[in-house]
Order: structure tokens, then sequence, then C-alpha cells
């Protein structure tokens, strides 16, 4: 017991120190939205701002856009309760614009690149080159990708970059709602793409790579306060310590790459 308060108080000293986030003297219950790529690296946070706070994070997961229930534009237009709202940075501009997200609340996360997983034990094709992924592509037997920013891009430019998207067409899958790893790992498709930091977490996947960088999509994470939040101040926090270079390490451990890490 002795233990755990004195780690509390390191914690509480290290973020007070650096004015990010203090004990408030109030508690409050912050309700988050938060979509797939930024969720690995939300629950190595997410204690430490609890522990260092006070408050306590209430969260909804769900995709930045998109038709489904679960899509955080959705819950906001259900009215769910939402202080922070964590998803792509195109798909957030989109919710400033239409007025249902503080403009002067938005910060920038990190970037996120695309990767491919196979399933655990099987072959690793090449991917090392532009030439390389393409032929691997043309020889999948399936290829799964997601429903959100990653997939989009797939979908919509990648295979038509490559001129592949006539021979992709037949063969390849949008997933929606649950991780395309977690398809690949059933063995129900070859080959898995999303971002990587929404792959890296799957058991019973191999994970090849990054897509080829002269193809690649880079995904900006970025986060907001919507205008019906009930607690816009413990928000801001919330925030400013994603943001902060305290919290780059944990970040880049998920396979995202930190924008802010000095």
């Amino acid at each position: 017991m002795l233990k755990t308060q004195l780690a509390r108080l390191a914690t509480v000293s290290v973020f007070c120190a650096s004015a990010i986030v203090c004990p408030a003297a109030q508690a409050v219950d912050l309700h988050v939205m938060n979509s797939g790529g930024f969720t690995a690296a939300y629950k190595l946070l997410a204690p430490k701002y609890e522990a260092s706070s006070g408050n306590t994070l209430e969260i909804a997961y769900g995709p930045s856009m998109g038709n489904a229930a679960e899509a955080i534009p959705k819950r906001l237009e259900r009215n769910e309760p939402a202080d922070v709202v964590i998803m792509v940075g195109y798909a957030l501009d989109k919710l400033i614009a239409e007025g249902k997200v503080r403009p002067d609340s938005r910060v920038e996360l990190a970037d996120s690149r695309i990767g491919m997983v196979v399933r655990a034990g099987a072959p690793k094709p090449d991917i090392s080159s532009v030439d390389a992924f393409k032929k691997t592509l043309l020889d999948a037997r399936s290829v799964a990708y997601s429903d959100s920013a990653s997939g989009v891009y797939i979908q919509n430019e990648l295979f038509k970059r490559m001129g592949i998207e006539a021979q992709l067409k037949p063969k390849a899958t949008m997933i929606p709602k649950i991780p395309v790893a977690s398809v690949v790992a059933k063995g129900d498709y070859q080959l898995g793409f999303q971002q990587v930091s929404e792959l890296l977490p799957v058991a019973g996947v191999d994970f090849v790579g990054k897509i080829p960088e002269p193809l690649q999509s880079v995904t900006r994470y970025a986060a907001g306060i919507p205008v019906a939040s009930q607690h816009p101040q413990e928000a801001r926090q919330l925030l400013q310590f994603l943001a902060s270079p305290a919290a780059a390490a944990d970040i880049a451990g998920t396979g995202l790459d930190p924008l802010n890490s000095k």
C-alpha cells in the first residue's frame, strides 16, 4: 500500500513539475472517444494521466469515419457524452467544420504508417521495394484491409496507383469494425493491411513490415474537445499531456511516430 502511494506521488510530481497535469481540486469523469490507430498508445497513457490528475477516463472506441454505429461521428450524432475525441486528423477537421468540435482545442499527436501481416508461422513475402510489393499482391490468394483511413486509401488509391486494381478487386476485402489482423490470424485472409499500431497488438500474426515508403500513406492522429464537453478544462489538460514529450516514448513503442519528443 505504501509503495503504491509513493509511486503515485512520484508520478504526480513529474507531471506537476512539467505543468501539464496536476491533481484537480475535485476529480471528474472524462469521456474519451478514441479511434483504432491510437488505441495501444492510449491504453499505456491513460493510467498515467489518471494517476497524476485524479480524474477518471471513460473510454469508447470506434473508427474515425464510416457508417458503423461505433464510428465517432455517429456517436456524436447520438449525443453520446464526449469530452475528448482522438481520431484521424482530417476526420477531426470535418467535425470542426461542422461545429461539433472546438477549433481552438485541436492538437496533433502522432503519425501512423501502413503495415502488413501474415498468419503466424506463414512465409513472409518480400515487400522491401515497390516491385517486390506489387508481385506479392499479385501472387496473394486473398487480401484484407481496414474500413478506416488506411483501408480507404488502399481501396481507392493504392491499387490504382500500382496499376493492379482489376487484378486485386476479386480477392481484396474491406473488413469493418474489427482488427484486420484478427481475420488473418484465423486464416481467413493471407495478407492483412492496417496501420502498424493496430496490427502489432494482435496475437496470431507475424508483422512483415511497413509498405514501401513511395507508396505509403501517412495518417496524422489528432485530438480535440467536442463543443458539448462537460469538462473542457480537464479535457484540455488531457490533450496537453497526450501531446507532450512525456508521452512520446509510449507512443513510439506502439508503432506510431510521435510529433513532440523533446
